[in-house]
């Protein structure tokens, strides 16, 4: 009746053992744990914001300036196609903003042929997400008045696609600077909260993160510089003034015209590293692009005689350097040279790196979380723990004698495992965590209460000592799975609705509830089972 066999013995004790182990670098310190063997499981639970100290922020994405990039590349591929033709078509443009471009035909006798080129430019109905959509709506006047407007659903899509990669971006620079266990999530439609808990210079990251990092290689107009439009013309439509900035300070030294249309863009670029130059010594940032890139850098490096011409390197719509090309660079890779620091030169490296931001991001919250205020956080976590473990345990003790104390056994076992299991799979523990495991205290030892009265209404109906114990376990089993099943949907839901430190409270809940059902049953059956093989008592006392 009461027999457990060999191979039940050995799987408890087995989760049991590794349990222990698993959970034991969590009650050494960070010394001893360096010198423990390679073989022994040496991670720990990974503390939250709140118990560490950290940076918590709130960003919103910018995507205002995403469709204004959107609209401004499509009016400047339309501009290049007009005046590309042979004889150039005459426009002018009408609105450029709030979705919508519309150009005027100048020439009645070019109305047909404007038309033609300007429905050939515009982009195909497609997308990362959800399937291809309609991007623009284009309508002709029939009078010389083209216009194209963006869609809602492209608007949309467009949403959730530069969402989602600023969230990756994000993720990639964060990680590049060595944190660990950083939260990145998405709130609503447009922002995104990061939670890094443990960094030394919360500063450093804004500033990381504050920076778009959109590069791109454009040639500078020599034609428009040498006319001096920047003081005394306006400069053509096809051109923008730039600021040339110093790297190391980021003041401006200069201005420039550029031409507006990308030559290379910064995706292109698969590698960037910060280096010394082997000739000045000086730090700079050595840059690498994939073949398309390759390709096209190549292309525009041999257009232009030697001396002729600069190519600019703009970063975040400043110019971080205009070198002159000298000779064709065909091999795909070169060096951004020009009043770096070491640090600033290792910031554009990881920026580049890490990939452009598809939309500026603006910070709507931040604070920071001292580490000190987490340890007082931890100090009161660990107190009100052990007092509710403590208390608990002499209820049980005082409640069901013998029996009571081997249900503490199980519940100090339930502890080890949840603190085996969150380090296991990797789960934060925040503040909101630690009530978890001090709710978890409380049910864990539910089963056993159930169990236990079990017991004693068996006795009191007559059954012998064995028959009683076997009963109390099996018939209280329905009403354990039960219980623990509400509460698992429950913690399910919370996880699932939830977000940070409710998600937090959710985890532990939801592995408090797995352990405590194996440690109430399973392991508090052997040790009945154990204890009636040793002791043989004659009369059950609980």
């Amino acid at each position: 009746m009461l027999h457990v066999s060999n191979w039940v013995r050995a799987v408890v004790a087995a989760v049991v053992v590794a349990g222990i182990l698993i959970a034991l670098p969590n009650a050494l310190p960070e010394s001893v744990r360096t010198k423990m063997p390679a073989w022994l499981p040496s991670e720990t639970v990974s503390l939250g914001l709140d118990l560490q100290g950290g940076v918590y922020m709130l960003f919103e994405v910018g995507m205002d300036s995403v469709y204004k990039d959107k609209l401004d590349s499509l009016r400047s591929d339309i501009g290049h196609a007009l005046r590309k033709a042979k004889p150039r078509i005459g426009y002018e443009v009408v609105t450029n903003g709030g979705g919508t471009i519309a150009i005027r035909i100048k020439d009645p006798a070019r109305f047909a042929e404007a038309h033609d080129t300007v429905k050939g430019l515009i982009p195909s109905s497609g997308g990362l997400l959800g399937g291809g959509v309609k991007q623009y709506d284009y309508s002709d006047d029939g009078h010389g008045l083209l216009t194209l407007k963006m869609t809602d659903d492209y608007r949309r899509q467009t949403q959730q696609e530069v969402v989602a990669q600023s969230i990756e971006v994000v993720r990639k620079r964060i990680d590049a600077l060595g944190t660990r266990e950083p939260s990145i999530e998405r709130q609503g439609d447009d922002r995104i909260v990061v939670q890094v808990p443990g960094l030394k210079d919360p500063q450093h990251l804004i500033e990381l993160l504050g920076k778009t990092a959109k590069m791109t290689f454009q040639l500078v107009d020599e034609k428009a510089m040498r006319d001096d439009a920047i003081g005394h013309k306006a400069i053509p439509p096809e051109d923008e003034v730039l600021p040339v900035v110093d790297n190391g300070t980021n003041a401006v030294l200069d201005q420039l015209v550029v031409e507006r249309r990308v030559m290379v863009a910064g995706d292109r670029l698969v590698d960037a590293k910060y280096e010394n130059d082997q000739r000045s010594g000086e730090p700079v940032v050595s840059f690498r692009f994939d073949t398309v890139g390759a390709k096209q850098f190549g292309d525009v490096t041999k257009a232009y005689p030697p001396q002729t011409q600069r190519f600019a390197i703009v970063l975040d719509d400043k110019i971080i350097s205009a070198p002159r090309i000298n000779e064709p660079i065909l091999g795909g890779s070169g060096i951004i040279s020009g009043s770096f620091t070491a640090q600033s030169a290792a910031d554009l490296a990881t920026l580049l790196r890490a990939g452009a931001l598809p939309a500026p991001l603006k910070v709507i919250e931040q604070r920071s979380v001292g580490a000190g205020l987490g340890k007082d956080q931890i100090d009161a976590g660990r107190y009100s723990a052990l007092a509710g473990l403590v208390l608990v345990a002499l209820f049980m003790i005082a409640r069901y004698g013998l029996f009571g104390l081997f249900a503490d056994v199980a519940l100090a076992l339930n502890v080890i495992l949840l603190l085996a299991a969150l380090t296991l799979f990797g789960a934060t523990l925040t503040l909101p965590g630690i009530a978890g495991i001090v709710l978890t205290m409380g049910m864990a030892v539910d089963a056993n209460v159930l169990i236990y009265e079990r017991m004693r209404e068996e006795q009191r109906n007559g059954r012998s000592m064995l028959a009683s114990i076997d009963q109390g376990f099996r018939r209280a089993m329905a009403t354990i799975i039960d219980a623990n099943s509400t509460h698992l949907i429950a913690a399910l839901i919370l996880f699932e609705l939830g977000s940070g430190p409710v998600r937090g409270f959710a985890v532990t809940l939801g592995v408090g509830i797995a352990t405590s059902f194996f440690t109430a049953v399973m392991v508090t059956r052997l040790i009945v089972v154990a204890w009636l093989n040793i002791r043989r008592p004659k009369r059950l006392a609980i």
